[in-house]
C-alpha cells in the first residue's frame, strides 16, 4: 500500500538522518533550508519517522501543494469509496436552490447556499470587515442575552432566531437578520490586562485586534424581537467556521483515551464542571449526547446500536456534538442551507420568525399573487396567514399535518454520499522535518508547556464508528490503529479573551495541517473569529488575562530569544 506515492515501508524506518544534539535534539547536519523530499518516511533529530504521517497510514495524502485539504484518504481508496466520496464532495461544493435538481430544497431561511462558501479551500473561514453571507465568509453570528453585563461571554441563546442565525431567505420572505445592518469593527488592543508588554523583551513588537459586533433592533423580522426580552441585554459574537480536515480521524479516538486525557489534566487544571466531574473523576452527564431520535442505528463492526446510545462530545468549539455522523457536518448540511432529509424532515426556523412572516402584509400580498406557491392554501388573507405560520412554526412543521406532508429534499444516498466525503477528507504530511528550526521549534513548544494542551500524539482504535439509521447498512472511511498527530488534547479550556468566545469554553484547535492554509485558502487567519493574523498573535492572545489556562505558557514563549519564538512558529507551520 502507498500513501499518496509513498510506500509505506518507509514509515518503518527509525534511522536518524545526521548527528543530534544531545540536550535540543536538533539535527545539526541541517543547517539550510533542504527540500525535505529525501527524508520525508525518516527520523529526522527529535522527529520520528511516522510524524511526517499526522494521519498515520490510512489518513495521510502526501500532497502539500495548493488543493490538498481536498485530497481523500488512503482507507477511501482502500475500502472502494472513492465514488461516494467524489459525490460527496460535490455536495459540500454546489450552491443549493430552492428547486433545482439534485441540489434543491433552499430555505426558506438559510445560512448560506453552498458549504464550500463558509469553508474557503476546504478551510478556516476567513476574517471579514462585513458581514455578508457570501463566499470565503466562514462567519457564524452568535446572539445572546449575556448573563453578567453587555461584556459578558456568556449567557443563553435569544429565542427568537436560530442558534445559527439566518441572514438569508427565499422570497417572498424577509431573512430573520437583515445583515445590511450587521457592523463588524476591529478595535485594536492597547495593553493587556495580563500586563505583559507588547514589544518582547528583544524589541520586537506585536499587535492584537479583536471585533466587536453590533446589531440594531430594526435588523431583526422576527416578533417578538429579541431586544424585547424583559430586562436582558443583547450580545453578538462571531465564529468562524473550524477547520473540516482529518475530521474523521479524531473521530476514530478511544473514549477511553480521552477520559484518560481528562483524569490527567484534571489534576492540575480546573476542567468544565458540565462536562467533567471532579470528585466522581469521570465525565460528568453533560459529556454524554444521546441519540435516541435518529433510530437504532449501528456500529462500524455491523453490531446493533440501541436506541438511547450515548457517545462522548468531541466536535464544534462548543463540544456540542459527539460522533461525526451527527457533528457538526452532518449537522450544517441540514442547518446551514435549510435543506431537510428524512432523519429530519422539518425546517430549521424559530417561532418568532414565522409569526413575523405570517403577519407581513407585503410576504401576503407576494403569496396570493402566486397560485402555485404551497403557502397559497384557500388564497385569502387569514388562509395566507395560516398557511405561513403553520409551514414555518417549528413546532408545528416538524411532522405531518394539515397543511402538508414533507418529502425529504437530500435523499438518504445524498447524505451517506457526503459523509463518506468528511469522513474521508486526509490531512497532508508534514514539511520541513529535517530543518534545524523546526527540530528547536519542536523542542520549546514541548519545554514551555504548550503540548500540554496542544497533544501532538493519538492512538485510534477499533474505530466502532455509529451510524444513523438511515445509512446503517453502509460503510465510511475507517481508521482503525493508527498513531496521529493532531496537536488537541480533546478538552476544553478558557483563554478570556476580550469579545471572546460564546460560552467561555472552547476545544483545544487541532494544529496539524493549518500551516498550509495560506497556501490553500489565501489567508493564515486563525483563532475562533480569525482575530489572529499569524501563529504569533494567535499564540499571545493565550495570555491577554492572567485568568487564561494557557497564561503560563504564553508567559514563557514572551520570554524566549526572537530565535526561539520563531523557531516554535517554524513548528506549528510545518506540523
Amino acid at each position: 500500500m502507498k500513501i499518496k506515492g509513498i510506500s509505506t515501508a518507509l514509515i518503518g524506518l527509525t534511522v536518524a538522518v545526521g548527528c543530534s544534539d544531545g540536550n535540543s535534539g536538533i539535527n545539526e547536519s541541517v543547517k539550510t533550508r533542504e527540500p525535505d523530499a529525501k527524508y520525508v518516511g525518516q527520523a529526522v533529530g527529535n522527529f520520528s519517522a511516522d510524524e511526517w504521517y499526522p494521519g498515520g497510514q490510512l489518513g495521510t495524502t502526501d500532497n502539500v501543494t495548493a488543493g490538498c485539504y481536498e485530497d481523500e484518504t488512503p482507507s477511501v481508496e482502500i475500502q472502494g469509496l472513492t465514488t461516494a466520496f467524489n459525490l460527496g464532495e460535490a455536495a459540500f461544493e454546489r450552491k443549493y436552490t430552492t428547486s433545482t435538481a439534485p441540489f434543491k430544497g433552499l430555505g426558506p431561511a438559510y445560512v448560506r447556499s453552498s458549504c464550500l462558501d463558509c469553508h474557503p479551500g476546504y478551510g478556516h473561514g476567513k476574517r471579514q470587515s462585513q458581514y455578508r453571507a457570501e463566499f470565503g465568509n466562514g462567519y457564524l453570528l452568535v446572539v445572546y442575552h449575556p448573563v453578567d453585563g453587555q461584556n459578558s461571554d456568556d449567557g443563553p441563546y435569544v429565542a427568537e432566531v436560530t442558534g445559527m442565525p439566518q441572514t438569508k431567505a427565499s422570497r417572498p420572505f424577509l431573512p430573520p437578520i437583515d445583515e445590511e445592518q450587521i457592523e463588524i469593527k476591529w478595535l485594536s488592543v492597547s495593553e493587556m490586562p495580563s500586563g505583559l508588554p507588547m514589544t518582547f523583551p528583544d524589541g520586537e513588537e506585536y499587535s492584537l485586534i479583536y471585533p466587536e459586533v453590533t446589531i440594531p433592533r430594526s435588523a431583526f423580522n422576527t416578533n417578538p424581537n429579541p431586544y424585547d426580552t424583559e430586562n436582558q441585554a443583547v450580545a453578538f459574537r462571531l465564529e468562524s467556521t473550524i477547520g473540516i480536515i482529518g475530521s474523521g480521524l479524531l473521530d476514530a479516538i478511544p473514549e477511553d483515551s480521552i477520559r484518560e486525557q481528562y483524569r490527567k489534566e484534571a489534576l492540575h487544571a480546573d476542567l468544565n464542571p458540565a462536562f467533567w466531574d471532579k470528585d466522581a473523576n469521570d465525565f460528568a452527564a453533560g459529556a454524554w449526547y444521546g441519540y435516541e431520535r435518529l433510530g437504532e442505528g449501528r456500529y462500524a463492526d455491523g453490531s446493533a446500536a440501541s436506541v438511547g446510545t450515548k457517545l462522548l462530545k468531541r466536535f464544534t468549539y462548543a463540544m456540542t456534538r459527539a460522533t461525526l455522523q451527527d457533528g457538526a457536518g452532518a449537522n450544517a448540511i441540514w442547518n446551514i442551507t435549510n435543506v431537510s432529509r428524512s432523519d429530519r424532515p422539518y425546517l430549521y426556523t424559530t417561532k418568532a420568525w414565522a409569526k413575523a412572516m405570517s403577519e407581513n402584509a407585503q410576504v401576503i400580498a407576494a403569496i396570493k399573487a402566486d397560485p402555485t406557491s404551497p403557502y397559497y392554501a384557500d388564497g385569502t388573507d387569514n388562509g395566507v396567514k395560516q398557511a405561513v405560520l403553520n409551514l414555518l412554526d417549528p413546532n408545528t412543521n416538524q411532522f405531518d399535518n394539515e397543511w402538508h406532508n414533507f418529502t425529504p429534499e437530500m435523499s438518504d444516498d445524498q447524505y451517506y454520499n457526503f459523509m463518506v466525503w468528511h469522513r474521508g477528507l486526509s490531512i497532508p504530511r508534514a514539511r520541513d522535518l529535517n530543518r534545524s528550526e523546526v527540530q528547536l521549534g519542536k523542542e520549546v513548544f514541548n519545554r514551555i508547556g504548550c503540548a500540554s494542551c496542544h497533544r501532538a500524539k493519538w492512538t485510534t482504535g477499533d474505530d466502532n464508528y455509529w451510524k444513523p439509521a438511515v445509512y446503517a447498512d453502509k460503510e465510511l472511511p475507517r481508521y482503525q490503529n493508527q498513531t496521529i498527530y493532531p496537536y488537541t488534547d480533546m478538552i476544553q479550556h478558557r483563554l478570556y479573551m476580550k469579545n471572546g468566545i460564546h460560552g467561555s469554553w472552547c476545544r483545544t484547535t487541532p494544529l496539524w495541517g493549518r500551516g498550509l492554509s495560506r497556501l490553500n485558502t489565501g489567508a493564515d487567519d486563525r483563532l475562533h473569529d480569525c482575530r489572529a493574523r499569524n501563529v504569533l498573535e494567535a499564540i499571545m492572545w493565550h495570555g491577554y488575562s492572567r485568568e487564561s489556562d494557557a497564561y503560563w505558557c504564553t508567559e514563557k514563549f514572551y520570554n524566549l530569544s526572537k530565535e526561539e519564538r520563531d523557531a516554535v512558529v517554524e513548528f506549528i507551520n510545518s506540523i
